[in-house]
């Protein structure tokens, strides 16, 4: 649109200076002109004019601009055809020939080749709609050249519950019900919205720089009235990637890289579905790089890196004291291998993952925690798809999947000695979900996830501390929800979930939530 009308006003430009050039002589010999006037007249069309060339230059250089930002534009589209294998050179210079060209008129046949290429399925039409809907919205500045992009979603959350749980606003874990318990609760919040930047960075080295963060305001609740809908604002994700053709580097506060599968759901966005009940998501500080290979029909991803996995403060200060992964003066180490498809359409992806997380406790106790790590993400048939992830492992609750101990502040005895004992006992897990697309507009997932630790070894350590006896050894929770996009920046989910949270001994407890996400994407 942009250089459309530059194209537009060049025209008119050149038309309006023929015309003056054309009638400068004209008055400057015309009889019946007034001679006392000729010096006003000629100023006045020399300052014309001048105002007219410096019109044209800054003209010159907004096109040149222009001109600039569809060859990043270019560049950046090879690079994503690249690794996605749609061939990008010979898919670009075709388009473009097609677009320069004139017809050939001389031809009466197309090819049956031809044919299959013009075909637009629906599903096309609709990744190309979105792809127009993105690009015609208006962007963010910066005082740099480089582009950035503001996104994120503005979320309500309305619920009911019944049963006792966690967090009201997502809650996780079941608990125990008194007599003197409600039988449940109903309430709303927003706190659940997310305000994201993206920025794209320079060239480095032949690498294409990206950089995004993510805050959302589920980092707590101060106190006084309205506190249960003011949220303080949390930093979720901070990320800096590198990416050349087949090879990237990356780092900052992510999710982790051999869990890359998430449950959909609105219900559950601060905190991801499944977050103690088999799904493997706290966003860790991570140093790492990925290795991309071609082998035809699929691609091979090899993906190491360096992690700092969060643990409870040991401390009622705001002194940040090292955790026992970071007193053992070792990261944890993690390895993914994995075979994807090309087909964004349809993503098909099998990974395999290995993790090693030394630990250091009080009284010189080490614990060296290992896990791996097998997830998935196939198609079942045109409009379905399974996903999810399985692991196994010690002494890696850091991030996620089993019931996770909250001690008491200054709690130095669970650091000493139920700490370690609880790392070294054996957990498992794993979810599963199955998302039916009916079309760009309407999405059903059912998805169940099951989390925890062997209940013999974790029954025997239960008397060590008090935050034990509380400590649920295994959690099971599933969830169905409809997902409706009246629009691509507008969404309504109803939900339904249940979970199911077993003690150390006794009957478990159950506890349910019918709720409804709107939500406004930006």
């Amino acid at each position: 649109m942009r250089l459309g009308f530059i194209r537009v006003f060049l025209a008119l430009a050149g038309w309006a200076c023929t015309s003056l050039m054309a009638t400068l002589p004209a008055c400057a010999q015309s009889p019946t002109a007034p001679v006392s006037r000729q010096p006003t007249t000629e100023t006045e069309l020399t300052a014309k004019i001048q105002a007219l060339s410096e019109s044209l230059e800054q003209t010159r250089v907004e096109l040149s601009q222009s001109r600039q930002e569809i060859k990043e534009l270019r560049s950046m589209l090879e690079q994503v055809m690249e690794r996605t294998g749609a061939g990008p050179s010979s898919a670009i210079s075709e388009a473009h020939a097609q677009t320069s060209a004139p017809p050939a008129h001389n031809s009466t046949e197309v090819s049956a080749t031809e044919q299959q290429n013009a075909h637009i399925t629906p599903d096309d039409w609709q990744i190309a709609n979105a792809r127009i809907d993105e690009m015609a919205q208006d962007k963010v500045e910066s005082n740099l050249k480089y582009r950035l992009k503001l996104s994120g979603i503005v979320l309500l959350n309305a619920f009911s519950e019944s049963g006792q749980v966690d967090n009201l606003d997502v809650p996780i874990v079941a608990l125990p019900q008194t007599p003197a318990d409600s039988s449940g609760a109903v309430g709303a919040s927003l706190r659940q919205s997310i305000i994201g930047l993206t920025g794209i960075g320079p060239r480095l080295f032949g690498a294409y720089t990206v950089g995004d963060v993510q805050v959302d305001f589920f980092g707590g609740l101060p106190g006084g009235y309205a506190a249960n809908t003011s949220g303080i604002v949390r930093l979720r994700v901070a990320r800096l990637r590198m990416n050349w053709a087949n090879t990237s580097i990356f780092g900052g506060i992510d999710a982790p890289f051999f869990s890359p599968n998430l449950p959909t759901s609105y219900m559950s966005v601060a905190i991801p579905g499944f977050a103690s009940a088999g799904n493997l998501w706290t966003w860790t500080p991570t140093i790492g790089a990925e290795q991309r290979i071609d082998a035809g029909a699929a691609q091979l991803k090899v993906e190491a890196g360096l992690m700092d996995p969060p643990s409870y403060a040991r401390s009622t200060t705001t002194v940040r004291a090292p955790t026992a992964a970071e007193s053992s003066r070792q990261p944890t180490y993690a390895v993914r291998f994995s075979a994807n498809g090309h087909d964004e359409r349809h993503p098909i992806s099998f990974g395999i993952s290995g993790i090693y997380s030394p630990q250091r406790f009080d009284a010189a106790t080490t614990v060296n925690g290992w896990g791996g790590v097998v997830d998935w993400k196939f198609p079942l048939f045109p409009h379905a798809e399974l996903s999810g992830e399985m692991f196994i492992g010690e002494g890696i609750d850091s991030f996620g999947g089993v019931p996770s101990p909250v001690p008491a502040a200054g709690d130095y005895n669970y650091y000493e000695a139920a700490a370690p004992a609880l790392e070294r006992i054996k957990m498992a897990g794993g979810w599963a979900q199955l998302k039916i697309k009916v079309d760009a507009k309407n999405e059903f997932n059912f998805a169940l996830g099951s989390g925890g630790r062997d209940s013999a070894e974790f029954r025997q350590i239960q008397p060590l501390d008090p935050a034990l006896t509380t400590l649920s050894p295994r959690n099971e929770m599933l969830f169905v929800n409809y997902i409706f996009r009246p629009r691509s920046d507008l969404l309504l989910s109803p939900e339904f979930r249940r979970i199911r949270t077993y003690p150390g001994s006794g009957t478990a407890s159950i506890a349910s939530q019918v709720g409804v996400a709107a939500g406004f994407l930006f």
